[in-house]
Formats: structure tokens, C-alpha cells, sequence
């Protein structure tokens, strides 16, 4: 069993390579670049499906549904090559000009409103310096790239239009085994193909997504998706989007029958909060879990079959104030049956700081009910700004990454040097202005986007161990919690 979910996990990650660079006919790729930008209206209606339908007639869900999905092609610059022919016949001195390599790609994407707000996958938009969206009637526009959330791949753009013809949101978490879905999206640059099949799973994580702080809950279905068809729509029979097309697990790059989506009540809340605030608002439990397993149970003799175990607990996080303890078991969250760690991240996903979420845990063989009030990275309940993320993931502190001469001048392989420490948490712990941070948490660090990327692991009340020296050399050790 063991060998096999290893099989599938490779194969799956092959897959979404493939996805990633086999998105048209010609050499393509998939591609992102960040901008983010204030929004004070949501564009998204949310409609919730009243029922289940169970018709076969695939037409009008079909029909609707192509209107909303939306061929997005990339340009990105990958590298520079010579090219000896121009300057031996046009000349342009003594030095070879070095030529940059521009790349196309292409994927899907959805629109969410009337004036032109789209959501699609961020792997879609990966470091792209262009992107241009063609709508199903062949009018072609530039696309801005609002926002972006690496944790959960999902990107939103917005191109100058008026009047158009959005998709309407279900509820993806009423969606059932075995309904039938339809996966709309331009595989290999086949605009506006459709596909069916039913849904073969729910909460489905398969460590795709690149990110320690992945929110991974995949809708698993086998209408066939195939490179080109993420950012696309997954839609139920109504026309109703419930899920994002995202990846595929196969040896051969192409669709092998497992696709996944992300669903859409993760969509949503995260095109709300990009449009919204400019960046996502990060709910926070405070703890770090497992998926119950035979070995689990016997080791921390765990009576309860499913589940997802506690295995540590944030000093200052939601989870401690509300009174929930290491060892509990969660069963249940916000109504929902909890029965792995895919489950419980995919409900507190789609919540924010603020929210209030109830929570069952066993404890001792016994039920006990906490009514948690979830918290954001800084551990407020307040609605952060993107600069203050970002300021969160900096520690408050101008840095820059230590080259060459320097590092051999503190003979060290790699460090980011403390500009200036700010009035964050750096300043708080006295870090001295022009310290070198070599090791955050014993973990190397060559960048500030590698620190940021360690700390966003981190929740509110978590310790942070910084390792370096000063400006004159001398070793120095800083302790201090989130």
C-alpha cells in the first residue's frame, strides 16, 4: 500500500508537471508574478444550490458554462541565450548580446463578475510578465494580476470589461459521491471543451501544492482533465461552479482518470479576501495535527478510529484560549464530520480571523464542545493589510541577502543581513542593526523570501529561534514567540 501511495504521489506530482509545461501544442508553460491592489467591492454573488439534480442532460449545463470559461495565455521570461547569427551579420561590438528567452504558456480561467474579475490557478500565472485572457466569442484582452495565494493555488485577474457573463457559485460542500460533474477548460489549447464525470472523492490531499502552509481538500473526480484544463471550471448539472481544476495525477503526463479541483467554498473566500483586502486573511487554530493511524493509536492509545489527533498546541492560539488540550481528538468542525487533517484544514480554509468556529473533541472517551475564535497571524482577530502581512513575514525588519566577499569575510555559506530591526518582534528581542541571521528554527536561510516562507509556517504564539552574528563576527543566539 505503501509503495503504491508513493507511486501515485510521484506520479501525480509528474502530472501537474506536465500541467505545467505541456499547457499547449507549442513549447508552453504555466506561470506567476505577484501584484496586489486594494478592492473596496466584492464582485462575487453567491448562490447556494437548493438541490441536487440528477439529470444526465449534460446541454444546458454545458452551454452555460462555456461562456464563463476563459482561455489565459502567458508570456514569462526563462533565461538568456546568444545568438551568434545576429551579431555576426548586424554587429553590436565586441561584448555577445545575450538575448532573452521568452516562453508561452497557457491554462483556463473562470469569471466571478460582470466587470471582469477571474479566477484561475496561481501555478497558471507563475511568473509571467504578460498575460492575455480570450473569452468564448474570441475578444482578447490584457489581464492585470490582482492577487495571488501560493497556499492554496489560486489567482485572481481582472481585465477592463463590462457586461459579461459570470458563474454562479455552489456550495461545494453539498456536492455528494458519485454526482455528476462537468470539467470545462482548454486542454492543449482546445478552447471550450467539455467533460463529465462524477465525483470519486472529497477532501483529498495529495502534497501538490509546494507550500509547508498548503491547504490541500481536493474534490476528486474522473472527468477527464488534461494540461490546459486548470484554472477551469468544475460545474455540477446546473451550471454551478464547485470546484477549480487544478491537477491530475499520471505517469504519462496526460489525463490517466484522477483529476482534482479546488472547491469552491476555498474559492470563494479566497477571491473575496484578494478583491476585498488586497491579500488573504488567514484563519489560525493554534495546533498542529495528525491523521489518526494504527501506529498513532497504539502509541498515545487513542480509542476513536477517525479523526484528526492533536499533537501540539500554540501557547497564545485560538485552540488554547478556547480550552482545547493536547491529546484531543476533533470529530467535528463547524457541523462537519471531521475524519482527517485534509478535512479540518479545508473548514477552517474557508473561514477568517474573527469567525467563530465549533469544534467536538473526545478527550478521554468523552465529548467535549469548544466554541474557538479563530485568529490571524499576528494573533488579533483584526483584518491585516497586505503591508502588514508582509511585515509579519519580515519580523518588522528591512533586510538583505549576504553575496560572495561577505560571506567569505564571516566565512558562512549563506545569511540575510538586518538593515534596519523596525519596531517588529526583531526589535523587541534586541537583534542589533547589521546582525546576519544564518539559521531561523535551526533551518538555513539565504533569502528573505526563505525566511518569509519559515515564518508563514509558523501560527500566532509559536517560538521563533534566530541564529547569526553580529557585524563584528561574534556568535549570538535570539528567542522570542510570534
Amino acid at each position: 500500500m505503501k509503495k503504491f501511495l508513493s507511486i501515485l504521489s510521484a506520479a501525480t506530482i509528474f502530472g501537474v508537471i506536465g500541467g505545467y509545461f505541456g499547457s499547449q501544442l507549442s513549447s508552453s508553460t504555466d506561470h506567476q508574478e505577484i501584484i496586489i491592489q486594494d478592492s473596496n467591492a466584492s464582485p462575487v454573488q453567491f448562490e447556494r444550490t437548493a438541490a441536487i439534480v440528477h439529470s444526465t442532460d449534460f446541454s444546458t449545463a454545458a452551454e452555460r458554462t462555456v461562456h464563463h470559461v476563459v482561455h489565459v495565455k502567458t508570456s514569462v521570461e526563462q533565461g538568456y541565450y546568444f545568438n551568434p547569427l545576429r551579431d555576426f551579420f548586424f554587429g553590436f561590438g565586441d561584448e555577445p548580446q545575450m538575448q532573452p528567452r521568452i516562453v508561452q504558456g497557457s491554462g483556463s480561467g473562470v469569471i466571478v463578475s460582470e466587470d471582469g474579475y477571474i479566477v484561475t490557478n496561481n501555478h497558471v500565472i507563475d511568473r509571467a510578465q504578460e498575460v492575455t485572457v480570450t473569452l468564448n466569442d474570441n475578444r482578447e484582452y490584457s489581464a492585470e494580476i490582482i492577487g495571488v495565494d501560493p497556499t492554496t493555488d489560486l489567482a485572481v485577474l481582472k481585465i477592463d470589461a463590462e457586461g459579461l457573463s459570470r458563474i454562479s457559485f455552489a456550495n461545494s460542500d453539498d456536492v455528494r459521491l458519485g454526482e455528476w460533474v462537468l470539467a470545462v477548460g482548454n486542454p492543449f489549447n482546445l478552447t471550450s471543451s467539455v467533460t463529465a464525470g462524477i465525483i470519486s472523492a472529497k477532501g483529498r490531499n495529495i502534497n501538490i501544492i509546494d507550500n509547508n502552509s498548503a491547504i490541500e481538500a481536493f474534490i476528486q473526480t474522473d472527468a477527464a482533465v488534461n494540461p490546459g484544463n486548470s484554472g477551469g471550471a468544475l460545474v455540477n448539472t446546473s451550471g454551478e461552479l464547485i470546484g477549480i481544476n487544478t491537477a491530475i495525477s499520471s505517469r504519462s503526463g496526460s489525463y490517466e482518470g484522477y483529476s482534482f479541483a479546488i472547491p469552491s467554498s476555498i474559492v470563494r473566500k479566497i477571491l473575496d479576501d484578494i478583491v476585498r483586502h488586497g491579500v488573504v486573511q488567514r484563519a489560525y487554530l493554534g495546533v498542529s495535527i495528525n491523521d489518526i493511524t494504527p501506529a498513532l493509536k497504539e502509541d498515545f492509545e487513542i480509542e476513536e478510529n477517525q479523526g484528526v489527533y492533536i499533537a501540539g498546541i500554540s501557547p497564545e492560539g485560538a485552540a488554547k484560549k478556547a480550552g482545547i488540550k493536547k491529546g484531543d481528538v476533533i470529530v467535528r468542525a463547524n457541523g462537519r464530520d471531521i475524519t482527517k487533517s485534509s478535512e479540518l484544514l479545508e473548514v477552517i480554509g474557508s473561514k477568517r480571523p474573527g469567525d467563530k468556529v465549533d469544534v467536538l473533541v473526545m478527550r478521554d472517551g468523552k465529548q467535549k464542545k469548544f466554541n474557538v475564535l479563530l485568529r490571524n497571524r499576528a494573533g488579533t482577530t483584526d483584518v491585516l493589510k497586505a503591508e502588514e502581512v508582509e511585515n509579519l513575514l519580515t519580523l518588522g525588519a528591512q533586510m538583505e541577502a549576504l553575496e560572495g566577499q561577505e560571506l567569505m569575510r564571516y566565512r558562512i555559506r549563506n545569511g540575510v543581513r538586518v538593515i534596519d530591526t523596525g519596531s517588529g518582534k526583531l526589535k523587541e528581542a534586541g537583534v542589533p542593526k547589521g546582525f546576519i541571521i544564518v539559521k531561523i528554527n535551526n533551518q538555513a536561510v539565504q533569502s528573505i523570501e526563505a525566511i518569509a516562507e519559515l515564518l508563514e509556517q509558523l501560527q500566532p504564539g509559536d517560538g521563533v529561534l534566530i541564529q547569526g552574528l553580529t557585524k563584528e563576527g561574534e556568535a549570538k543566539v535570539f528567542a522570542f514567540a510570534l
